[in-house]
């Protein structure tokens, strides 16, 4: 993986489940790695739109690469200056072990934290 191609800097966050019988349900994201070089591609010119069960979701998919990590897990959520992304797809190991791959999405729900 070239070091040049990884031209954006990403934070991987991972849900810490919170404790309690008010906050069940509820939960805050912790930071596992700050400033991981990375490459994001948009894999859609603009934002897609659509509905689903009544509350309207936008969604910007991207495919990301990073050198390889054994920590990365489908549940975790990447964070590049304000944008928000969710692991949708992966990761999977490219190579032997030279990087990883996920596609991720932006997403937004009304009342919901991402």
């Amino acid at each position: 993986m070239k070091a040049g191609s990884l031209d954006r800097r990403v934070d991987i966050q991972r849900k810490t489940k919170a404790t309690g019988v008010r906050s069940a349900g509820k939960g805050t994201w912790t930071t596992v790695a700050e400033s991981v070089p990375a490459n994001v591609q948009d894999m859609l010119p603009s934002r897609a739109e659509r509905l689903a069960e009544g509350v309207s979701i936008a969604r910007r998919p991207a495919r990301v690469r990073m050198r390889y990590r054994e920590d990365v897990t489908p549940d975790m959520r990447l964070q590049m200056g304000t944008r928000l992304m969710r692991i949708v797809a992966g990761p999977i190991e490219l190579g032997r072990r030279e990087g990883i791959e996920m596609v991720v999405e932006d997403y937004t729900a009304a009342g919901e934290d991402p």
